[in-house]
Parts: C-alpha cells; sequence; structure tokens
C-alpha cells in the first residue's frame, strides 16, 4: 500500500518541482503578459464573459492553463536544454499587431486571437518549436473561446433554432400538452416563448464540442474507432442537450408562470445544459467502449482444440 501511495504522488510532486524551477526564469515574462492583457481581461470578465453567448469563455481559458499546467514536465523533459525558435518573433509581431488592432477598433475576436498567438510566440521563443508540440492542444483548444462573427453566426444559428423548436413542440405534443409554433416561437398554455441564440446557437454547439474534446483528450482512449464516433456524436449531442434546455424551460414557465421561467433561464438554464450534454457523452461513450469490447471479443479468433472461441477476450485499458 505505501509503494502505491509512493508512486501517486511522485508525478505531483515532480510537477511542483519543475514549476518551482521554471518560477525564477518565467515570472518576468508572465507579470509582462499580465500587464499586456489586463484590460482585456478586465473587459471580458465584466462584460462578455458574464453573458450566456460567451459564458464559455473563462471556462476554456481555465482548462487550457490547467492542462498547459499539467504538461509542463513534459515540456521541461521534452525542450532540456532549450531551444529557441526564430519563427517566435514574427508570430510574436503579430499577435502584438492583432492586438492594437483589437484594442483600438474594438474587435474582440481579434484581441482574444492575440492572446492565443502572443503566448504560442513566448512558447517558441523561450523553449522552441518542441514545447509548442507538446501544448498543441490547450492552444488549440484556446481557439473555441474565440467569438466569430456575427453575420456568420447569425445565418448558421436560425436553422438550428427552427430545428429546436420544432423538436421540442413535437415532443410536448406527443406528450399531451397544449403546445403549438410559429417559426421559433413557442405557445403553451396561455405563455409565449421565444427560442433565443443562447438556448439553440451555434456557440453553444461549439462550448459542447470543445467539452468533448476536452474528455477525449483527458481519456486518451487506445481506441481511434472511439474517439473520431465519440467526436462525431458530440453535434447530435449538442442538439439532443438544447432540446431538452428547452424543454425544461418551456415546462417551468408553464406550471409556474413567466417569471419563474426567466429566473430559471438567466440562474440554472445553462447548468442543466451542461449537466445534460455530460451525461449524454458519458453515456454514449460507455455505448462505445462496450462495442468496441465487443468487437475486440468477436474478432479475437476462435479457440484451438477444446477451448471455446473468444475465451481470451483482449480488454481495452480505461
Amino acid at each position: 500500500m505505501d509503494s502505491k501511495v509512493h508512486a501517486a504522488r511522485a508525478p505531483a510532486a515532480a510537477l511542483r518541482t519543475a514549476l518551482r524551477d521554471a518560477l525564477p526564469e518565467w515570472w518576468p515574462v508572465l507579470l509582462g503578459l499580465g500587464v499586456l492583457f489586463v484590460p482585456t481581461f478586465w473587459y471580458l470578465f465584466t462584460g462578455p464573459w458574464i453573458g450566456e453567448e460567451q459564458g464559455h469563455g473563462p471556462i476554456i481559458f481555465g482548462l487550457a492553463i490547467w492542462l498547459i499546467y499539467r504538461k509542463w514536465p513534459d515540456v521541461i523533459a521534452a525542450t532540456t536544454p532549450p531551444r529557441s525558435s526564430w519563427t517566435g518573433w514574427p508570430i510574436l509581431a503579430l499577435g502584438l499587431l492583432a492586438y492594437l488592432l483589437g484594442r483600438s477598433q474594438k474587435i474582440l475576436m481579434m484581441e482574444i486571437v492575440s492572446i492565443i498567438l502572443v503566448m504560442a510566440a513566448v512558447l517558441l521563443v523561450k523553449r522552441g518549436a518542441t514545447a509548442l508540440r507538446v501544448l498543441w492542444f490547450p492552444f488549440f483548444f484556446m481557439l473555441f473561446m474565440v467569438p466569430l462573427p456575427s453575420e456568420f453566426v447569425a445565418a448558421v444559428t436560425m436553422p438550428m433554432k427552427m430545428a429546436v423548436s420544432w423538436a421540442t413542440e413535437h415532443i410536448l405534443w406527443a406528450l399531451g400538452y397544449p403546445i403549438s409554433r410559429s417559426g421559433v416561437i413557442l405557445q403553451i398554455g396561455q405563455y409565449q416563448l421565444l427560442v433565443a441564440d443562447a438556448c439553440a446557437g451555434l456557440q453553444t454547439l461549439l462550448t459542447l464540442e470543445a467539452l468533448g474534446l476536452f474528455y477525449l483528450n483527458l481519456m486518451r482512449h487506445p481506441s481511434a474507432f472511439r474517439n473520431i464516433a465519440l467526436a462525431i456524436f458530440i453535434v447530435p449531442i449538442s442538439f439532443s442537450a438544447n432540446v431538452i434546455r428547452v424543454i425544461v424551460l418551456t415546462l417551468i414557465t408553464y406550471y409556474y408562470g413567466d417569471a419563474a421561467g426567466q429566473g430559471f433561464l438567466h440562474g440554472f438554464a445553462g447548468m442543466v445544459l451542461f449537466i445534460t450534454a455530460l451525461v449524454l457523452i458519458l453515456s454514449v461513450d460507455s455505448a462505445l467502449q462496450w462495442f468496441v469490447r465487443r468487437r475486440q471479443g468477436g474478432g479475437g479468433g476462435h479457440g484451438g482444440p477444446g477451448r471455446p472461441g473468444g475465451a481470451l477476450r483482449p480488454k481495452e485499458a480505461t
């Protein structure tokens, strides 16, 4: 038991040691980045990131920083001795230019892109391309917090809202509720509900896709089929979670009134969405795991004479 506890504590101790050793080298850089981006983060945390459409931003950024923190010993191991990459300097210039344009012209998309570019450039200058290869997923993951152009979002969101409204109407009608629909407006009893962008928008789909990719990166399944299938299933999972969210809001409004529905929308609707999506992701992943094991067991050969086929079934690592 003592050896197992020691083995479990060893990675955490190695991580703390690596971070402590890196602090003298990196604290001026981190301080400079903090001072540079303080205005942007202040605006994000007091504006877009407290709304529903961009409320996933701090979650994405926090998880990305945690992934970098978690993989930092791998960076140190892969880049000792450190080798600087000249490509970091043009990327740094591009990131600073994007930040200047974004701040001066109030283009939020460019400001957030500049954060990613500057962080990647600093890593290239300090540790080289190998470090960026080790940390490719956290930087890719941060792209999900970049807001898309409003015209593109509006064009894609309307069909999604129509589909969610249609599904909500037909499900509740089949359950016996007095509901009708006109476009994206639902009429249930004496109440009318408008299916808003936050309830069925493209940004919700991208947020749930990010959640699924983070889950895949964390689990690291050895089966390529399982990884690809789960990534594809994120799209119908997102649609289903949105439908469940709208159904819950509709039923709360129907039973408890418009004030309760609106209060729930601002307080707990996002929580319902992500809990539903997480449950669906775990359920689909469990079903895929069962399917992969069954397929491996079925294709594991027929046993020799006197041995039943499939007696030895390879188990997939979890």
